[in-house]
């Protein structure tokens, strides 16, 4: 796509302020504090996983960040930077049976390239939640021409172009609360913000702003899911080599470690047998931990990373922890994306029975406002908001939810440093979601250095809870209040 293509279609797309003057369709002046993109620039780091996750079939021992930092200029002239990090999770977010990791990852990198410069081109002044919504379409376009560019053997899926935006997106976002003076979720509101939600949302929104949806300030504390992935030695007698590096490596010596109350567990979906095992035998050995400390409550999510082939296998299970384990049937939070992400290819796959029974809740579906109705409509009562996604879309999508009642949890993408960060407080900020999830301190601590001294009370975890009071630092809250 040119030059001047792209800058065209991005602002045909752009949602500029409107209003009649003698019948008139003129641009609104919009707010002072309105920002342009001055600058945008990016880059990479890699690490290797101190041990190696499963999910959804597959084994992954390595992650590349894509780290963004920007310039933006409001109307009045001030300039403030901004930082967005997030981890590019290829193997979660474009899955693929014929093509291998490098060459998903490469995909992405291609369409960051592409992203970079939609961003530069963009000219529109307006708030963060604005320039993310319009940018979007020119995003989604990028990645057809990155199919065609490289001819890829399966297209990229909307849910990648989605990760691969949102350190842009991000950074946009921490730009513009740094300039105004703010943390980002002081600055949903119409102070801020020319439009209201229907402008985004539909006319059930008229007259109703973001910060109807979310907490100015942070809650002070929360609990941390910690993930019993499928590889996840339970007790040591899983364990062939021990790492010695420190770390705990069993579920008990996390559980001491970190005072955990929260246990996120893995399952294959494929496999009843296995699964219902794996669910027992954490229960008892957590059961036998938690018993040590003197912990009476504690609580289970359970994540099939979509491997059910059909609900029944997922009914079946149910029935058979209820059967089996009682207690560990009470302890069962919610449970994640049991089918297939393709909902409308799976139309049979309806949640309605089972969400009578546990919280069914989209994750690797939800990809826009449109996914999340209909999850609802074939009975999944919940979402799992991820600030992967997006800050802008994380959040109308987390108003979405809210108006209609639904479940509302946040998942990383074993997000370290920033990007933890990020997903803390979009969790810290949210009403109704329970809990943290932080897989990073587990899989790639190495990337969290330079980032506990900062944030104690998030990377340094003692009584299971995270100290998020400490999120409500200027812009995403990357640097300490």
């Amino acid at each position: 796509m040119s030059q001047i293509t792209r800058r065209n279609l991005l602002r045909s797309a752009a949602l500029t302020p409107l209003f009649y003057i003698n019948g008139c369709r003129t641009a609104t002046a919009g707010k002072a504090t309105d920002i342009a993109i001055e600058q945008i620039d990016f880059g990479y780091e890699d690490y290797l996983y101190r041990t190696p996750i499963k999910f959804g079939g597959n084994v992954v021992d390595k992650v590349t960040l894509l780290n963004v930092n920007c310039v933006v200029k409001s109307r009045d002239g001030k300039t403030a930077k901004g930082f967005g990090s997030m981890p590019m999770g290829n193997v979660w977010a474009f899955p693929s049976k014929v093509m291998p990791y490098d060459r998903t990852l490469n995909a992405m990198k291609n369409h960051a390239g592409k992203i970079a410069a939609i961003y530069r081109d963009y000219k529109e002044q307006g708030h963060p939640i604005d320039i993310g919504h319009a940018i979007e379409s020119a995003v989604l376009k990028a990645a057809g021409e990155v199919n065609k560019e490289l001819s890829l053997e399966e297209p990229m899926p909307k849910l990648c172009s989605l990760v691969t935006m949102s350190p842009f997106d991000a950074a946009v976002h921490d730009a513009f609360g740094k300039l105004v003076g703010k943390n980002c979720f002081q600055t949903y509101g119409p102070e801020f913000m020319s439009h209201d939600l229907s402008h985004y949302l539909g006319p059930d929104f008229k007259g109703e702003y973001l910060s109807q949806y979310v907490l100015p300030v942070a809650k002070p504390n929360m609990p941390m899911y910690h993930l019993v992935g499928a590889l996840d030695p339970l007790t040591g007698a899983d364990i062939k080599k021990r790492l010695n590096d420190g770390l705990p490596e069993t579920l008990p010596e996390w559980i001491q470690f970190n005072g955990l109350t929260n246990l996120k567990i893995k399952l294959n979906g494929d496999d009843i047998k296995w699964d219902v095992e794996r669910v027992l035998n954490t229960d008892k050995v957590a059961g036998e931990a938690q018993k040590k400390r003197g912990t009476e409550k504690w609580v289970y999510s359970l994540d099939f990373n979509e491997k059910c082939p059909n609900v029944a296998y997922l009914l079946d299970f149910v029935k058979q922890i209820r059967q089996k384990a009682p207690n560990a049937f009470e302890r069962i939070q919610y449970i994640e994306q049991p089918t297939n992400r393709d909902l409308r290819a799976h139309r049979e796959n309806v949640m309605h029975e089972a969400a009578k029974l546990r919280p069914v809740v989209i994750d690797e579906s939800l990809a826009d406002v449109e996914s999340l109705y209909l999850g609802q409509e074939m009975g999944y009562s919940g979402a799992a908001l991820k600030a992967c996604k997006g800050q802008t879309q994380a959040l109308l999508m987390a108003a979405a939810a809210q108006k209609r009642k639904l479940f509302l949890c946040v998942q990383d993408l074993t997000c370290p440093g920033a990007s933890l960060l990020h997903s803390a407080s979009l969790s810290a900020h949210i009403p109704g979601v329970a809990g943290i999830e932080c897989n990073s301190r587990q899989y790639v601590p190495v990337a969290n250095k330079g980032w506990e001294d900062r944030f104690p009370g998030i990377f340094q975890v003692k009584d299971g809870n995270m100290q998020t009071s400490l999120l409500d630092g200027p812009g995403l809250g990357t640097v300490p209040a």
